[in-house]
């Protein structure tokens, strides 16, 4: 996959976990798009880790996208924890 892809996977996986998750979201744009980006890997981690399936398929693929989300939901509840859910 391309960088773009990437960025945009990032994107929505990291709108998606805020709006899954409740409660006062820290950061803007482009935490949102690091959020996803560091849970998209995540979740393909973890999805080889524990499930021994390969996780990041294609943009397309449902696993790429169901890892994203769920990784950024994880990279998301982390940040707020570490951030002390503080506004940036």
């Amino acid at each position: 996959m391309g960088i773009i892809a990437w960025i945009l996977i990032g994107l929505f996986a990291g709108l998606i976990a805020k709006a899954l998750t409740p409660g006062k979201d820290p950061g803007g744009c482009l935490i949102t798009i690091v959020i996803g980006i560091v849970g998209g890997l995540l979740g393909g981690w973890l999805g080889k880790v524990i499930f021994g399936v390969d996780s990041i398929d294609g943009f397309f693929s449902l696993s790429t996208w169901i890892a994203a989300v769920a990784g950024s939901v994880i990279v998301l509840l982390l940040y707020r924890v570490v951030t002390g859910g503080r506004s940036r």
